[in-house]
């Protein structure tokens, strides 16, 4: 009798267990989805870590904001590389990621990118500043000799000017292909008169010549930097995350229309660079 009440006891403890664990097993498919977000950790104001420690930055700004208004995820920030951010979307190890990304036909066979962007960065050319009397943008720089810095193949910048090229082929400019991705030495060609201006983002031109202490701030009176456009940024996303790339779209165009993304755009970077965009 003891033997029986015995067994029956440990069957209704078993049976108890399972169903607990079959409880906890479903609320847990059935609950909120943690979202890796992988982000620069250097690159002010987009992306960054702060003096406290924490993820910051404008992009990193609103895609909090972005999952306050999705309850059915969770976020997490992991400041990296760039290569370990590229790297790691490419392989899922990250959901989505973040850095100032531009659109190019080899980033689109790799990653989901969504309809609308989550910044813009300003484009343009660093000219000297004693040819900014005739240098007033890019056809009259095509005019004045078009002679322009190298730019990298695989650089977005080159298919920046390339487009440009194409839909204005009375005032191109001279594009030719560089052995690197970028031009580091730009700002001294052009300051020696080697060529006459250099392809470059206004944030890039602001921290390396404007401000105190810049590496080329030796050059502030001698370049100038001239705006082309605003070109979008975007996250990319993991290619089995279309369906979160479709509810960011959904609640970035809520703070698009609340004004929440220009006024995070004037936090972080003093202006609306969504204007650059129209």
């Amino acid at each position: 009798m003891k033997n029986r009440f015995f067994r029956n006891a440990v069957l209704v403890l078993v049976s108890v267990i399972l169903g607990l664990g079959f409880v906890s097993c479903k609320k847990e498919s059935g609950g909120v989805k943690k979202i890796h977000v992988a982000h620069t950790n250097n690159y002010k104001p987009y992306d960054f870590i702060n003096d406290h420690g924490a993820s910051d930055g404008y992009e990193v700004a609103v895609l909090k904001e972005i999952d306050k208004l999705l309850p059915e995820y969770e976020f997490e920030y992991t400041p990296t590389s760039d290569d370990d951010l590229l790297i790691g979307v490419l392989q899922g190890k990250y959901d989505v990621g973040t850095k100032g990304i531009w659109i190019t036909e080899e980033r689109r066979k790799k990653y989901v990118f969504p309809e609308n962007p989550i910044a813009a960065s300003i484009i343009g050319i660093v000219i000297r500043t004693e040819t900014a009397d005739v240098i007033r943008d890019l056809p009259s720089f095509a005019k004045y000799s078009g002679k322009l810095v190298p730019i990298g193949a695989a650089n977005a910048q080159y298919t920046v000017i390339d487009e440009y090229n194409k839909a204005n082929p009375n005032d191109a400019v001279k594009l030719i292909a560089g052995d690197s991705f970028g031009a580091s030495d730009g700002y001294v060609w052009v300051n020696e008169g080697r060529y006459d201006a250099h392809v470059d983002i206004k944030l890039s031109f602001e921290n390396n010549v404007l401000k105190d202490g810049a590496p080329y701030s030796a050059y502030r009176d001698s370049l100038t930097f001239i705006p082309y456009k605003g070109i979008p940024t975007w996250p990319i996303f993991n290619i089995r995350n279309k369906k979160f790339a479709e509810d960011y779209d959904r609640a970035i165009l809520q703070l698009k229309e609340n004004g929440t993304l220009s006024k995070l755009a004037v936090e972080y970077f003093g202006e609306d660079v969504s204007e650059f965009l129209k």
